[in-house]
């Protein structure tokens, strides 16, 4: 996030997979029509009169173009084998900071994780994965990420170009010079690094003061992702991915080329000839991904509704199995 992902919903950006089918009623999505992005700064603010022509005017004066977003974001971290990505991103010194880090907040992050329902370990992963802990937040101008992405990477005008107008919109809630504000090269700031859209939707105040600092607070940070889990379908209790011990790699295969989407039962998969250990309901849904462990050598595993919701903060499936390695190395080191 750092990497970043998404979909309009996303927090961080990363080049997103496209499996957007969603069957858990429990997530806030709005499905709507595409909207044409626009190919220069007039039309745009004219179709964003949220906020002045001066104030537009004023920003575009002082946004530059960064080659170097172009170039970084054409190549993402997560277009790498799971073998070459598994090193920087859960890896021993991921757990075990993370393990620290969990420590040295323990009451905190208990808090959280009981207000909200959602595991500490997983809350703790993806501050982990996200921001190292909150140590390495981004380099880039926000303003000048935005601006570049919006105008000069049509892939996803659309998405960064409402992205851009959120992000005046926040500044003006929080009185802040646009200008002042760094983060990834895509624009995702902060410890759980949001894009501007979820800060103003799903930030949150951990800590009673009546600010969502994600920039600078711990407890507001934890809290900010804790609630874009919940509200993207997150289930208390509820399974994360499992490996799949299978020989019948051929549907394996097939399955695994799916949207990344919770239209298809346990039950659907085990009709198909997939061995699912017995524990797993029926009624549970699920979906069949791979991981390249070294080339050409896959393993085969099931996401369920909660691998979906971590998908929904970072579209990529080793982002989510990442994450659910090192919550689970940070449990481990609990006991």
């Amino acid at each position: 996030m750092t990497a970043c992902s998404l979909s309009k919903q996303g927090t961080s950006y990363e080049t997103p997979d496209n499996n957007q089918i969603n069957t858990n009623n429990n997530i806030a999505e709005i499905k709507q029509e595409p909207v044409v992005p626009c190919e220069d700064i007039d039309c745009f603010i004219l179709r964003h009169p949220e906020i002045s022509v001066n104030e537009w005017e004023n920003f575009f004066s002082r946004a530059q173009l960064r080659e170097d977003i172009i170039r970084t974001i054409s190549r993402p971290s997560t277009s790498r084998p799971w073998y070459k990505f598994a090193v920087d991103n859960s890896g021993t010194h991921r757990i075990k900071n993370g393990t620290n880090f969990y420590k040295n907040n323990y009451q905190i992050i208990q808090r959280i994780a009981q207000e909200y329902g959602v595991d500490a370990e997983v809350i703790t992963a993806i501050l982990g994965i996200e921001t190292n802990y909150g140590k390495n937040t981004g380099s880039f101008n926000v303003a000048d990420s935005l601006h570049t992405l919006a105008f000069h990477f049509p892939k996803r005008a659309e998405f960064f170009q409402e992205e851009l107008s959120e992000f005046l919109l926040m500044c003006k809630e929080l009185n802040r010079d646009p200008f002042s504000f760094s983060g990834s090269y895509a624009g995702a700031m902060g410890m759980p690094q949001f894009m501007p859209s979820s800060y103003r939707k799903w930030a949150k105040d951990g800590d009673g003061d009546g600010f969502a600092d994600i920039w600078n607070n711990k407890a507001d940070a934890l809290a900010s992702i804790a609630n874009y889990l919940v509200v993207h379908g997150w289930q208390k209790g509820g399974h994360i991915t499992i490996p799949i011990y299978d020989d019948n790699r051929f549907i394996l295969d097939e399955l695994s080329e799916e949207k990344t989407a919770l239209s298809r039962t346990v039950r659907d998969l085990r009709n198909l000839g997939i061995n699912i250990p017995a524990e797993i309901n029926d009624n549970e849904r699920a979906f069949v991904y791979r991981l390249e462990t070294a080339p050409d050598t896959f393993t085969y595993h099931l996401g369920f509704n909660n691998f979906y919701a971590i998908w929904k903060y970072n579209n990529s499936r080793l982002y989510v199995h990442a994450v659910s390695q090192i919550a689970a190395g940070i449990y481990a080191n609990q006991y």
